[in-house]
């Protein structure tokens, strides 16, 4: 039987696998991250920082990630088509499970989120899912608190840097701190005529190149992000 948790980064599973290899150091537990390839380099630097605490988390990725699939479908991921998440994280995790099976499958869901069932594996056979902080009734300021404790700081990222969901103020800190990485959308929304930002979303507009001119005016929009989903990968919010 093996025993394999998800990692992505983010707040809950970070502390579901601290937490596992404290209470289980009998257990050798095989961790999965599921990267796209466009995460922000502090997302790997903190990657290889809870490598050091856990020990190897080995990544399953689609050929080519992101780019890849921009460029197959001639398109971008939106709220309407979100392929990215399906393609690049659930089918590819999912099929190693299932080459993995019998698995125990350890998922890092809180206490206090009673309506989120992480059934996105329930249908691969021989495979259970547990759920160890709701057995240890870990809610959200105890998992703060845990990783606090441990000096674990969780980056302000830990999605694609190129998100559909993200708000202005994440777009103007790519601009701001990741140049290359605002680029990079550029160029996909001139290759695929696309862009991630839905028109008429708001007041602000939609191509990456026009709102890239607003910045460079000195026009900064305003923080409405909650520091505390913040430390939660974007995939795990929706």
């Amino acid at each position: 039987m093996k025993h394999v948790g998800a990692i992505s980064g983010g707040k809950d599973s970070v502390c579901m696998a601290t937490l596992l290899k404290e209470i289980h150091p009998e257990i050798d537990f095989i961790w999965i991250c599921t990267p796209t390839g466009n995460e922000p380099p502090a997302w790997w630097a903190h990657m290889r920082r809870l490598r050091d605490i856990i020990g190897p988390i080995t990544p399953i990725m689609f050929p080519g990630g992101l780019d890849a699939l921009i460029k197959k479908y001639n398109a971008l991921p939106n709220w309407r088509q979100r392929w990215c998440t399906r393609v690049l994280k659930i089918e590819p995790f999912a099929a190693w499970l299932m080459q993995n099976a019998p698995a125990r499958f350890y998922v890092g869901l809180r206490a206090d989120e009673e309506e989120r069932e992480g059934g996105d594996y329930k249908s691969v056979p021989n495979v259970e899912m547990v759920f160890p902080l709701r057995e240890h009734g870990l809610d959200l300021d105890r998992v703060l608190k845990h990783n606090a404790e441990r000096n674990i700081v969780i980056p302000r990222r830990t999605d694609c840097r190129l998100c559909f969901f993200q708000r202005l103020i994440e777009w103007w800190e790519l601009w701001k701190y990741d140049p290359e990485g605002y680029a990079e959308g550029e160029r996909y929304e001139e290759i695929t005529g696309h862009t991630f930002r839905s028109p008429g979303r708001d007041t602000w507009p939609a191509a990456l190149k026009d709102l890239r001119r607003e910045f460079e005016s000195g026009r900064v929009p305003r923080d409405t992000r909650d520091p505390i989903s913040n430390m939660q990968c974007r995939v795990c919010r929706q």
